[in-house]
């Protein structure tokens, strides 16, 4: 491992260039199409590829590369992303990425989305705090620059997916604003990475589980703890606090929307889980009723 961290590679595609510990053969990448952008800087052991051929544009997701940023197995990563698949496929939404193809080449597993002109909201390897919170150049700094009907619509498009989600049994493990993609042309929310999503029952058999700590319950640092719909309002609760108000500062100052929301959102993420909401499906008809009389109160 030693001499693969001191001895990097450069690969280059079309006019694409990144690094990896080792080489690796992506001539079949070439095959799909013209390579015109990479994501290597993930901890996941994935790297991913914007393609394009004739006017469609893929995303590719590649596990099995020895990627600067992972220290593990890539094999492990390899067998992660053939869990994702029937993730991606049971849970095809309107705000989801859409997984068009999978398939294994070159000792790993190629994952095949449709491509989405989104910005990610968390884009630590362009742009790492501070600079993700005050650079005008950052997708997170311009999204909190939208007016507050325009974030309160994107939100109500993460919070619809996630009743959808919980409906069909699942926790979102993982979740946080590096999962959100925004169109800034269109005003589109849609979600990535949803890799981690388990289904119920899910006990914490690790201590601290995957994800931002920006963004977890205290379940998810607790071992033998049950990581359920009680997790996801909190998860969500979270996401408000970061979208539309001061993140881990969750004074009203804060707060870009009126007092009915943030009481919702505050209630949310209470660290006692008897306090919160039930379920992401009560926490959402909450949200809706106080945006509603949050509005009126405008008028």
């Amino acid at each position: 491992m030693e001499e693969l961290m001191s001895n990097p590679v450069t690969i280059t595609l079309n006019n694409v260039s990144f690094q990896l510990r080792k080489d690796r053969n992506f001539d079949w990448l070439k095959e799909m199409g013209s390579v015109f952008c990479v994501f290597d800087k993930q901890d996941s052991g994935n790297i991913s590829f914007g393609i394009q051929k004739d006017e469609t544009k893929r995303f590719v997701k590649y596990g099995g590369a020895h990627t600067l940023e992972y220290a593990g197995d890539p094999q492990d990563a390899v067998v992660r992303l053939k869990e994702a698949i029937p993730i991606y496929e049971d849970l095809k939404h309107q705000h989801l990425i859409n997984l068009v193809d999978h398939f294994e080449v070159e000792d790993g597993y190629a994952l095949v989305f449709e491509w989405f002109e989104g910005k990610c909201l968390h884009p630590h390897w362009s742009f790492p705090p501070p600079a993700k919170y005050n650079d005008p150049n950052s997708p997170y700094f311009c999204y909190r620059q939208l007016s507050i009907e325009l974030r309160l619509l994107s939100l109500n498009s993460i919070f619809s997916f996630h009743t959808v989600i919980e409906r069909r049994r699942y926790v979102a493990a993982d979740f946080y604003d590096g999962s959100i993609l925004y169109d800034f042309t269109t005003n589109t929310t849609k979600i990535c990475d949803i890799d981690y999503y388990q289904k119920k029952p899910f006990l914490n058999t690790m201590g601290r589980l995957w994800g931002s700590s920006r963004f977890m319950s205290p379940e998810e640092f607790e071992l033998g703890a049950s990581i359920d719909e009680i997790t996801n309002v909190f998860n969500m609760g979270a996401i408000a606090f970061c979208l539309i108000g001061g993140e881990l500062d969750r004074s009203y100052s804060k707060w870009d929307a009126g007092k009915e929301l943030y009481c919702v959102a505050l209630k949310a993420v209470e660290r006692n889980r008897k306090d919160r909401y039930s379920s992401v499906a009560d926490f959402y008809s909450a949200w809706k009723i106080a945006q509603q009389s949050d509005c009126t109160r405008n008028i």
